[in-house]
C-alpha cells in the first residue's frame, strides 16, 4: 500500500498513464466481480488476477512494438525493462485489493470494503489527473477539465456498478 501511495505522488511522468490504466481496469473488475462475488477474498483475487493478466498483455504488446520499431528481438534485459516501466499498472490495484483483504480479515464488511476500494480508485484518478495537468503545465479551466475527465472515467464505472446492483 505504501508503494502504491509513493508511486501515486512520485515525479515519474511515465507512471501516470499506467496508474490511470491500472486503476480503470481494477475498478472495472471490482464493478463486474461484485455483481456475483460477495466473498472479499475471492473478489480481491479476481481483481488482482484481472489486472495482472492485462499487465502481462500490455507488456507483451509493448515488447512487440519495440521489437518492430527497433527491428530486433528484445533480449531478457530489454523485456525486463519494459515490464518494469509498466509496473505502475498492477501497482494501481494494490490499494483496492488491500481494502478487500482487510474485509477478508474481518476489519469491516465486504460492502464497505468495496466502496473503500472504489474511493481509492477515484482518489488515484484525481491525483493522477492533477499530476498530468502539472506535467503538461495546464492551468485554469483546462486543468479542471482534465482532472474532471480523469475522475469521470471512474465515476462511470461506479455508476455502472450502482445500475447493475438494482
Amino acid at each position: 500500500m505504501l508503494t502504491h501511495a509513493r508511486r501515486m505522488f512520485s515525479t515519474a511522468r511515465h507512471e501516470i498513464a499506467g496508474l490511470v490504466y491500472g486503476t480503470i481496469v481494477a475498478m472495472g473488475a471490482l464493478a463486474a466481480g461484485s455483481q456475483t462475488e460477495t466473498d472479499p477474498w475471492r473478489l480481491a483475487a479476481a481483481v488482482a488476477a484481472t489486472v495482472i493478466v492485462l499487465w502481462i498483455a500490455h507488456v507483451y504488446s509493448d515488447a512487440l512494438a519495440e521489437t518492430i520499431a527497433t527491428r530486433h528481438r528484445l533480449d531478457r534485459a530489454e523485456l525486463a525493462d519494459v515490464a518494469r516501466r509498466e509496473l505502475s499498472i498492477p501497482l494501481a490495484a494494490v490499494g483496492p485489493v488491500v481494502a478487500l483483504c482487510l474485509a477478508g480479515f474481518g476489519l469491516f464488511g465486504a460492502g464497505t470494503a468495496l466502496w473503500i476500494a472504489f474511493g481509492i480508485g477515484l482518489a488515484t484518478l484525481f491525483v493522477e489527473g492533477v499530476r498530468y495537468a502539472g506535467v503538461e503545465h495546464l492551468s485554469g479551466l483546462t486543468k479542471v477539465l482534465t482532472v474532471a475527465l480523469n475522475v469521470s472515467l471512474g465515476l462511470v464505472i461506479v455508476a455502472l456498478k450502482v445500475a447493475l446492483s438494482h
